[in-house]
């Protein structure tokens, strides 16, 4: 092995410690030149299991993509991490450990320990909690991902961070909007996300991080309860049709806003983190599945409940913060690149929701309407 260098976990040169260590004429820029190549792909050399470890995972996506993962690479390889109490049916379905993202120190020794080699970042405030608490936002949503940054170069991890709808701003083309335009948001989850992709993009391309990032639009799910985002009423809305039958939406009928179901967010994850690197064009990819309005999602869910009654009351900070963001997601360089394509449209996902809320409920003891 050559003097200086550090070995990665998966067997090959960490590109990150080359570039801090390696000062030879002439070496680096050949090896970093072979690393980024993007060539077509070879022959694919099967890479072994990865030790996944996710930040922020009692959040709306952690736990459901700690499912899907341990399904494809073992329970044992897949470690949720929070710095929250697991309810019982997540702590015995898999590995749980505490952890938070401001103590670099401990995220360390968790990463050394467990053998980590991807590591899926999922702790932020959300827009509208953010805009609550600026404060505590820029310290979880920057200076933790500093952290997680930090230790994924030093580590050679596969990080995957997410990005949002909020990554884009009012000068920002807004239907639809590619991967690449002026962002240039006005909160302060938004700000931190285009941070994070732009450190991220950053790192990649002078060090050889292997940093993945999408941009999820509003994700609808039923095993988690609204978390402060601007598109919850999309979730809400289900839970409310099916027990008082009367929703009250903070936003206007008419704001159109890109929406996708949460199987297709965790499936679009795991496609894109098992993706050749050779085949990415980019770091940070839009995902879509579709868009629509309030008004027109409570039109979907009275084909099923004609009883549904909403009331719009719009919140003026939600409804600013939405009236920033794009209508719709450009997503053709997914779905060239990594073939992206999702599952569920507007009307498939209504009937899964509401057949997912309702024997929710009725396992939980509550009366559906």
């Amino acid at each position: 092995m050559l003097p200086g260098v550090q070995v990665c976990m998966l067997g090959l040169f960490c590109r990150g410690c080359l570039s801090r260590v390696w000062n030879w004429t002439g070496l680096l820029p050949r090896y970093m030149s072979k690393w980024n190549s993007q060539d077509a792909c070879g022959p694919q050399v099967p890479e072994e299991v990865p030790r996944v470890l996710i930040t922020g995972g009692l959040g709306q996506l952690g736990v459901g993509l700690a499912e899907m993962l341990r399904k494809q690479y073992g329970a044992e390889n897949v470690i949720l991490s929070d710095i929250k109490k697991p309810p019982p049916h997540v702590y015995s379905s898999g590995p749980f450990v505490y952890a938070d993202v401001l103590d670099y120190k401990h995220l360390r020794e968790l990463i050394i320990n467990h053998q980590i080699t991807w590591l899926v970042h999922y702790s932020a405030l959300l827009s509208a909690v953010g805009e609550a608490n600026v404060a505590l936002a820029r310290k979880i949503n920057i200076t933790g991902l500093h952290n997680v940054l930090d230790l994924a170069l030093e580590n050679c991890l596969r990080l995957f961070v997410p990005s949002t709808i909020g990554a884009f701003g009012p000068s920002s083309p807004r239907d639809p909007a590619p991967d690449l335009c002026v962002q240039r948001p006005r909160t302060i989850y938004g700000v931190s996300k285009v941070h994070g992709e732009l450190m991220g993009e950053y790192l990649h391309h002078k060090y050889g991080l292997d940093f993945r990032c999408l941009r999820y639009p509003g994700v609808i799910s039923v095993n988690t309860h609204p978390g402060g985002g601007t598109t919850d009423y999309a979730v809400q809305i289900f839970h409310d049709a099916l027990s008082t039958g009367h929703h009250v939406c903070y936003l206007r009928p008419d704001t159109r806003l890109p929406m996708m179901h949460i199987s297709d967010c965790h499936r679009a994850t795991v496609e894109y983190m098992q993706a050749p690197e050779c085949q990415l064009s980019l770091r940070t990819y839009n995902i879509d599945a579709m868009s629509f309005t309030p008004e027109e999602v409570a039109q979907e869910i009275r084909k099923h409940l004609p009883h549904l009654k909403v009331t719009y009351n719009p919140d003026s900070v939600r409804q600013t913060i939405a009236d920033s963001w794009p209508v719709r997601f450009d997503d053709t360089n997914a779905r060239r690149d990594w073939g992206w394509k999702p599952a569920f449209g507007l009307e498939e996902l209504v009937s899964d929701m509401l057949k997912s809320v309702r024997d929710k409920r009725i396992i939980e003891g509550f009366p559906v309407s």
